[in-house]
């Protein structure tokens, strides 16, 4: 039997949404271990000049807890 943790955390980007939740999963597997998914809860974009300048995304990462 296993047990996962999930915490939220929010990653931005000036290319994609697609970037943006490639570099947060990357960030968080920096620190944290056991990461086996991720669930994006929250889009958003910043708009300057009529065109979009960021993509963000809140997501729920959750990792396996070791023994």
């Amino acid at each position: 039997m296993s047990v996962a943790r999930v915490t939220e955390i929010s990653s931005t980007s000036n290319k994609s949404f697609e970037d943006a939740v490639a570099s947060g999963i990357a960030r968080a597997t920096q620190t944290l271990r056991g990461v086996s998914g991720a669930w994006v809860k929250e889009h958003k974009v910043t708009v300057k000049n009529d065109k979009i300048v960021t993509w963000q995304v809140n997501m729920m990462v959750t990792f396996v807890l070791e023994d």
